[in-house]
């Protein structure tokens, strides 16, 4: 084999525009991920389940609102505000994109140990 040889381009696609920007976040991914596996939660369910705080977790919960997936339903619970979020079928569809999209990025003949 010559030394010079071009190297063999691999046949996956590792365009990292394909990731969705709105999930690859890790609270975003954290807070999603418990919405499918729930279906609606509080916003304090939420924060204890994926051990983040209120700022952190606030502003994420608002990125995955204005992406269109979560709904928000803001209210009062003995005097105390309580919003609930549920995930939408764009999220539900944004996710199982998501799910693909790295799922391609890692080809079944990769291996940590052939590196």
């Amino acid at each position: 084999m010559k030394e010079n040889a071009p190297k063999e381009q691999p046949a996956a696609d590792f365009n990292h525009r394909r990731i969705d920007k709105h999930i690859h976040a890790r609270i975003r991914f954290a807070a999603l991920s418990y919405l499918l596996a729930v279906g609606k939660a509080s916003f304090v369910e939420i924060r204890d389940s994926i051990n983040a705080t209120d700022g952190n977790l606030s502003v994420h919960m608002r990125k995955l609102e204005s992406a269109g997936y979560i709904s928000c339903d803001k209210g009062f619970q003995s005097r105390k505000p309580h919003t609930i979020y549920s995930i939408t079928g764009e999220g539900r569809e944004a996710f199982r994109k998501y799910r693909e999209d790295i799922g391609s990025f890692l080809s079944p003949e990769f291996s940590l140990q052939s590196a």
